[in-house]
């Protein structure tokens, strides 16, 4: 009942971009709802592509019914959209639908993976690399399986970028505990937000051949570029483009979703898996883990296939679909630099280009004595930062601690969702806070 010094609380925590305001991709959701409840089928309000693509699917369920269990690995039809479309995507690389497999968004097809490749006890156990700061399913998944967590660092002087050198350092340091066998790579990075060069990921798979890892690539933001001169690259094509030796040996799981992008659908729970060089007697063992949860939902995996089977040229949804997806790249584009630009004008703020997916990851300066007062209320400093900056504002972001960070550097993560206009506001607070909270510690 106390009354707030806010009016509103900004959830600027979590990629839910609907939550924040995004409107959905008109085609994709008429496609959901053609087969959801086909008697839609018949009426003259949805266009002719769209009922194409709903017939298919429906075509590919049992019964003709998204109600209907789909085989575990999911609907065939969608499978061979997912492989066509990570051909064009990859200029024409090879891709097989029988090692596409449907998920119920990409955290499941990681947490699978993961099950399939962690075994071992003591020195023996599997240890998973994964990068710091990391988006914490990773941390979550390789404690539930009782893994070892690996940690290279990131380098934040340099725009986030991966060293192979760190790699070779945090894989040498964890022989001597565990047994490496795991390099996960988020490419656009998360919470980070960076772009990986060309040149970076053939360091890696190199690397990664060279140790005889698995590479899991997370690519969920793929669509989420916005930096000059910066460009995705698939670490299936690089690694196809590296040549035989490479492509027929290093073995790679790479992963897309429904929920990021610019379609924002996290609800519908939708995503693939792109798995290569898997051992056959291993593939087997992968299906029949997938089989244990039946098939994922299966409105999901129709979301899944409008994402990579949209309207094209010289369809009626084609003009409405590219104006409202490039609507919202360019929005995020927008609001990724002006994020960027004001928080560099915030003393004891430092943030690096947010070359893409959608967030920020300022450092942030905790003078001394909150840092005193933070262990006094037994808090992680930025933890405690946040916290005020929650009861003074109403603004909700996540501390740098709970991703992973350099000893003695302190971030939070932050959304860049909302609306232009809030997010402006949002800014504006933080600043206001941020120099309110140095003049009270200093």
């Amino acid at each position: 009942g106390i009354k707030k010094p806010f009016t509103e609380v900004i959830k600027a925590n979590i990629g839910d971009a609907h939550a924040m305001g995004q409107r959905p991709i008109t085609f994709l959701r008429q496609v959901v709802a053609l087969c959801t409840y086909p008697n839609l089928l018949d009426s003259p309000s949805f266009p002719e592509d769209a009922k194409k693509r709903a017939r298919r699917i429906l075509q590919g369920c049992g019964g003709n019914s998204l109600g209907s269990y789909t085989a575990s690995q999911g609907i065939n039809c969608i499978r061979e959209d997912v492989a066509s479309y990570i051909e064009r995507r990859d200029g024409g690389v090879p891709a097989d639908p029988d090692n596409i497999y449907l998920t119920t968004g990409a955290s499941d097809g990681i947490s699978a993976i993961l099950k399939i490749l962690i075994s071992g006890g003591g020195k023996s156990r599997t240890g998973v690399m994964i990068p710091i700061p990391q988006y914490p399913l990773y941390s979550a998944a390789i404690s539930e399986l009782d893994a070892i967590q690996v940690n290279y660092y990131l380098d934040e002087e340099n725009c986030w970028a991966l060293n192979v050198n760190e790699l070779r350092r945090a894989l040498n340091e964890a022989k001597a505990y565990c047994n490496p066998k795991v390099l996960c790579i988020i490419n656009p990075g998360n919470p980070t937000g960076q772009v990986q060069n060309r040149k970076c990921i053939e360091d890696v798979i190199h690397f990664a051949w060279e140790e005889k890892l698995f590479l899991l690539a997370d690519e969920v933001y793929q669509d989420n570029v916005y930096s000059e001169g910066c460009q995705f690259h698939s670490f299936k094509k690089i690694l196809y483009e590296m040549g035989p030796e490479y492509y027929n040996n290093v073995e790679l799981a790479s992963f897309h979703s429904t929920s990021k992008g610019y379609m924002g659908e996290c609800g519908y729970r939708g995503g693939y898996m792109e798995v290569i060089n898997l051992h056959p007697e291993i593939k087997g063992q992968l299906v029949k883990l997938l089989s244990v949860r039946l098939c994922p939902p299966v409105s999901g995996q129709a979301a899944m296939d409008i994402v990579v089977n949209p309207p094209v040229p010289g369809e009626e949804s084609y003009a409405q679909f590219i104006k409202e997806k490039e609507s919202v790249l360019n929005n995020l584009a927008k609001k990724a630099k002006l994020t960027e630009d004001m928080f560099n004008k915030i003393p004891g703020v430092h943030c690096n280009p947010l070359q893409g997916a959608m967030y920020a990851f300022p450092r942030i300066f905790i003078p001394s004595k909150a840092i005193e007062e933070a262990k006094a209320h037994k808090m992680a400093p930025d933890m405690f930062y946040c916290m005020k900056l929650l009861e003074e504002t109403g603004i909700c972001v996540v501390p740098g601690s709970g991703f992973g960070q350099r000893e003695g550097t302190y971030h939070f993560r932050m959304t860049i969702l909302p609306p232009v206009e809030k997010l402006k506001i949002l800014l504006e607070k933080v600043k206001d806070f941020h120099i309110k909270f140095l003049e009270k510690y200093a």
